[in-house]
């Protein structure tokens, strides 16, 4: 059953107040205000409101832009404040807490774009979060992937149930935006982290519309730090998720704490899982810098303007709580910036898990079936929203370390052949580090070297993923001059450890960008393998005796002939000994130098 119009009724009463007589005082709107909700402008209309908001409030306004797209349009922000500061220095200069509130990283959900410039003229006019800009920065963008907005469409979200037309999911290249934030291959990615390096924002908001099943639950919101990151940062971030939850549900909202995903696609029996986003996310990306990442997703078989309601709702009880508590934040997070540059030699976790742990949750659903489809041939769900259900749903939510890996005491050893385009990687990422003047002979260094590298069979965002399986182990290597040394002791030790330990789940190793040291590149003809073999077996008794015990052990390598082969050629003097060497270096020292 579809929300009665009483809402958007009211959501219209809520934003439109009656103008005043005089032109140029009229609330600046949306035409999705104007429309009842039943639209949302074209990215011309941020253009133009970002200047007119900027114009109508000169003294808590400005509009910037931060990049341009790869078809040429600029990337818009607002930033408002009553405090004068409009830069980032004025910003830290008066210990100012900045709130990021993002929307349209996917743009054909267009919830955040709407509610956000909802929330920030009713914050200027003092109808909503009275008083908030004089104790924070808002910096607004509302539409992160603005090429993919301008690709407008009627059926762009078949699955959801307004506005009349919306943009689309990934940005001219085709990059999904919201699985780039390590790799950052978009120029819009690395704008956006351009302008969170400047801004440093405490709390950076992704405003989403979730797909899925039909269900009465309208919003989730997953936090980090909450289950990740520095355990001060837990406590406060589970902190303002309670609040939040509280404060929207007080409107009349029904929120979640975890992403209402199946664990069986298209079987609600099948219940949930909660876990710790991996970096490719935002809400996964910023606990690794110390800050609050939150991803919101209101619920797609909601109409429109429920859905901008409950997203201004959750904007203005940001803006109240950073207003509240964003001095504190900042306070314990730059607290965490020292913690984490004391990680060195400790075991930090890089993946999480859910435990096996259940519990049993209520759910806000309706009746269904499950059918065989005369269709597709699959068993399917059909809901039935004329008939609201309580679901008893089990859950699992009890989070853990999956992979933990010590931090290097000293660093990390980028060898110069790749110094170029890492360091360009750890520079968008405001990741400090320096290039090695002098060579290091023979340094006394850690190398993984993988035991196990299994490339995916398909393209994952342009790139082939690798998976590797091994261990850091002590080695002497020649380390040239150009290399660059990365600290762990800095602030954002733990995204250096997401960005380089290889086995991290979105490390440039896990986008393939090492891919070409795990291809065996030199080889020996078989022939001249045979040859090896027969001489290397006359000469070793005990090798024989290993090889004719592999051959008895094995039945797989029995049967092969370039297993067996390769038996010998590994241990052939002829054999490339960085196969599988992963090229980046753990040191416990710190290289002198400037």
């Amino acid at each position: 059953m579809r929300q009665p119009l009483t809402f958007a009724a009211l959501l219209l009463a809520l934003a439109l107040p009656v103008p005043p007589a005089a032109a140029q005082e009229q609330p600046l709107t949306t035409v999705a205000e104007r429309s009842g909700f039943v639209q949302t402008g074209r990215y011309a209309e941020v253009v133009e409101l970002c200047g007119a908001f900027a114009e109508r409030y000169p003294d808590a306004v400005r509009c910037i832009d931060f990049g341009t797209t790869p078809e040429g349009r600029p990337m818009k922000a607002l930033v408002a404040t009553h405090t004068g500061a409009f830069t980032p220095e004025q910003a830290r200069a008066q210990d100012l807490p900045v709130l990021l509130v993002q929307g349209g990283i996917h743009a054909g959900e267009s919830d955040g774009k709407d509610a956000g410039f909802l929330a920030l003229r009713q914050a200027l006019e003092g109808e909503a979060a009275p008083g908030a800009l004089d104790r924070q920065v808002l910096l607004f963008v509302p539409v992160f992937n603005v090429d993919g907005h301008e690709r407008f469409g009627r059926w762009n979200r078949p699955n959801q149930r307004g506005p009349e037309e919306m943009g689309w999911r990934t940005t001219a290249q085709n990059y999904n935006l919201n699985r780039d934030y390590v790799k950052a291959d978009a120029p819009e990615m690395q704008a956006m982290l351009a302008l969170v390096n400047a801004w440093d924002p405490i709390l950076y908001v992704d405003l989403h519309v979730t797909d899925g099943a039909k269900f009465r639950q309208d919003v989730s919101y997953q936090v980090e730090p909450v289950h990740a990151g520095d355990a001060q940062l837990r406590k406060d971030g589970l902190a303002m998720r309670t609040a939040l939850v509280d404060a929207v549900a007080a409107q009349g909202a029904h929120p979640l704490t975890f992403y209402p995903s199946f664990v069986e696609e298209d079987n609600p029996a099948s219940g949930f899982v909660d876990g710790v986003a991996t970096p490719r996310f935002s809400h996964g990306y910023f606990q690794l810098r110390n800050r609050f990442g939150l991803l919101v997703e209101t619920h797609s078989w909601k109409e429109y303007p429920v859905r901008v309601k409950i997203t201004r709702d959750t904007v203005v009880s940001l803006l109240e709580q950073v207003a509240a508590h964003g001095r504190d934040w900042l306070d314990d997070a730059h607290a965490a910036d020292e913690r984490a540059a004391r990680l060195g030699g400790k075991p930090v976790p890089l993946s999480w898990k859910a435990t096996d742990k259940v519990r049993t949750v209520d759910f806000l659903g309706y009746a269904y079936t499950r059918t065989p489809s005369e269709v597709s041939g699959a068993l399917m769900t059909r809901y039935d929203e004329t008939t609201p259900q309580l679901w008893k749903l089990p859950l699992r939510d009890e989070i853990v370390p999956d992979l933990s890996i010590v931090a290097p005491e000293g660093g990390y050893l980028v060898p110069a052949a790749h110094a170029a385009w890492v360091g360009e990687k750890l520079t968008q990422h405001g990741v400090k580090f320096r290039e090695l003047d002098a060579a290091l002979p023979a340094a006394k260094v850690e190398a993984f070297r993988a035991d196990e590298a299994t490339l995916d069979a398909g393209s994952v965002e342009g790139h082939q993923r690798l998976a590797l399986a091994g261990d850091w182990k002590p080695e002497t290597r020649d380390v040239a001059a150009g290399a660059l040394f990365v600290p762990i002791a800095q602030p954002k030790a733990r995204l250096v450890m997401a960005i380089l330990e290889p086995q991290a789940p979105d490390a440039l190793a896990a986008w393939g960008e090492f891919n070409n040291a795990f291809e065996r590149k030199e080889y020996m003809e078989p022939y001249v393998a045979e040859e090896v073999a027969r001489e290397m077996l006359a000469k070793d008794a005990a090798l024989k005796a290993r090889f004719e015990q592999k051959l008895r052990d094995d039945p797989e390598f029995a049967a092969s002939p370039r297993a067996r082969l390769d038996f010998f050629y590994r241990l052939h003097p002829s054999w490339d000994e960085r196969y599988n060497l992963y090229p980046v270096l753990h040191t416990a020292t710190v290289p002198d130098g400037r």
